[in-house]
């Protein structure tokens, strides 16, 4: 028997391991420092550097191929964004950026190292419906809608040497 919960969770979510090599990832971090990031921190939100639409065109471009090859849809971008989070550091769900319309969101984690918790968890009505795990070279794919937030983990501080950084990029139909 299938439930409602079920049959309106996301169609496509899903990990792609392996999407960059460390090489690429090195790269695309360094690029991403050399532009720059603006420091958030308001605590019943978040805690965490943003650089607001990065100049990554061909990352970008191979990243919406990949996602209209797994959805099955032709793709556009909506949006992009760069993530550093550090000890002490999060993004929380009611902080999420939201449209009306269905999206299609991607997380690629090009952070050095995995770090433990770092976890991005997509809810709807409360509920954990996908979890991305800190995992460099991966790429997450979900499709959203209206009703489902998305919070990036707390990073504990017994990390002291944690550095995740992620491209967020957000796609719609075209």
């Amino acid at each position: 028997m299938i439930t409602l919960d079920q049959l309106f969770t996301h169609r496509i979510a899903s990990t792609v391991p392996d999407t960059v090599g460390p090489s690429l990832a090195a790269e695309l971090r360094a690029r991403l420092d050399r532009a720059g990031y603006t420091r958030f921190a308001l605590l019943d939100r978040g805690s965490y550097d943003l650089a607001d639409a990065p100049d990554e065109p061909a990352v970008v471009t191979a990243l919406t191929s990949l996602a209209g090859q797994v959805t099955g849809r032709s793709l556009t971008v909506a949006d992009a964004r760069a993530l550093r989070l550090g000890p002490g550091d999060y993004l929380l769900a009611h902080h999420d950026r939201r449209h009306s319309d269905p999206l299609v969101e991607l997380i690629l984690d090009v952070s050095p190292a995995a770090v433990p918790g770092a976890e991005v968890h997509y809810r709807r009505g409360g509920k954990v419906v996908y979890s991305f795990a800190s995992r460099p070279g991966a790429l997450s794919i979900v499709e959203r809608d209206a009703d489902t937030t998305c919070h990036h983990g707390y990073i504990s501080k017994r990390h002291v040497t944690a550095h995740i950084v992620r491209l967020v990029v957000r796609l719609r139909d075209a």
